[in-house]
């Protein structure tokens, strides 16, 4: 039987530029002899990406949202990410649950409780082993995609979400961070990019 991989997920407010490194990321894992799945949430599987479509563009019930959330996690979960840990590949996620709990908890105030619950049921043996938060200030995020909006990329519904939102998701990101330490990398994504690739170098080199 092979031994199970690793399952590395990456975390941040908007704008932190955490999609920015995914591919860097995925190619120093694979430097070390690993076979890397890199995929993303919501999404993943055509199921998941449709309901990524639903989520990130309609308005909608802020517990409906969890639901389609968690309905797209368990496509994601079953389909991709536990049948590759248990090829024995290392598998790195463009967010998961701690999103969940950080935006529709934290941002739009769903009880953690239901959100905690929902996690148990369609993942409890699928946790991540190591999260890379990629951490900005709200003002960094909110001036990065106020740019992005002005060359011509249109945002999503978080995306446009207004400060106080964004510094609510922080804070149940670093609130997490600091339930568990032994998971969390946080990584100053401020830097320049440079700056910011030898940091998670060095982090892929520990793992």
């Amino acid at each position: 039987m092979a031994k199970r991989g690793r399952f590395i997920t990456l975390e941040g407010i908007d704008g932190a530029g955490k999609s920015t490194h995914v591919a860097f990321i995925a190619d120093a894992l694979r430097a070390r002899g690993f076979t890397v799945v890199a995929t993303r949430e919501p999404g993943g599987t055509p199921a998941a990406e449709q309901l990524r479509a639903l989520v990130l563009a309609i308005p909608m019930r802020h517990d409906s949202e969890v639901l389609l959330m968690f309905a797209a996690r368990g496509e994601h979960v079953a389909d991709v990410i536990r049948p590759a840990l248990e090829r024995g590949d290392w598998v790195l996620c463009d967010r998961f649950t701690d999103a969940t709990f950080a935006y529709q908890g934290g941002g739009h105030g769903v009880d953690a409780t239901r959100i905690g619950t929902l996690a148990q049921w369609t993942h409890a043996d699928c946790m991540p082993d190591t999260t890379i938060l990629f951490d900005v200030p709200p003002d960094v995020s909110r001036a990065r995609l106020a740019k992005a909006a002005d060359e011509g990329r249109a945002l999503d519904k978080f995306e446009r979400e207004d400060a106080a939102f964004t510094r609510r998701v922080r804070d149940v990101y670093h609130a997490r961070a600091r339930a568990e330490p032994a998971r969390f990398r946080i990584v100053d994504s401020t830097r320049p990019v440079a700056e910011v690739r030898a940091a998670l170098a060095a982090i892929v080199a520990a793992l």
